[in-house]
């Protein structure tokens, strides 16, 4: 079995969830805890990176349900690859859109922010495209 269909069969979607909660753990503790030094070290205002740090934790229970469930809910699972593909999104917008003045290490920080969750978000997609939607009764 490939990498990619282990990580995106039913026991490996169970891993990637994890790894999303508990990377996403971390960024909001981060964020959180230190939003006003790390708006200093990256150029990003400290209010957004608060915000953000709640947002996440919301996310992160998401994940996290989904995670010690045997088989997703297909629509949650879909609204958790929409959060991450908007997240993607949104470090792209901050790192390209002129709204926000990164530093160097911001940028790096907005960048390995969207990989890395580009490609949860990924095999979390392709997971959910091979997962069969249940008959209607």
């Amino acid at each position: 079995m490939s990498l990619i269909a282990s990580l995106t069969s039913p026991v490996g979607l169970r891993r990637v969830l994890w790894a999303d909660a508990l990377s996403g753990t971390g960024t909001a503790v981060l964020h959180l805890a230190l939003a006003g030094t790390l708006s200093g070290l990256l150029g990003l205002p400290a209010a957004l990176l608060s915000a953000s740090g709640i947002l996440l934790l919301l996310y992160v229970a998401l994940a996290g349900t989904l995670a010690l469930q045997a088989t997703p809910s297909r629509a949650l699972l879909g609204a958790l690859v929409v959060g991450n593909f908007a997240w993607v999104a949104a470090c792209l917008a901050l790192l390209f859109g002129g709204l926000v003045s990164p530093t160097p290490l911001g940028q790096a920080y907005l960048a390995v922010q969207a990989v890395a969750v580009l490609v949860l978000a990924e095999l979390q997609w392709m997971a959910l495209r091979r997962q069969r939607p249940t008959a209607l009764a």
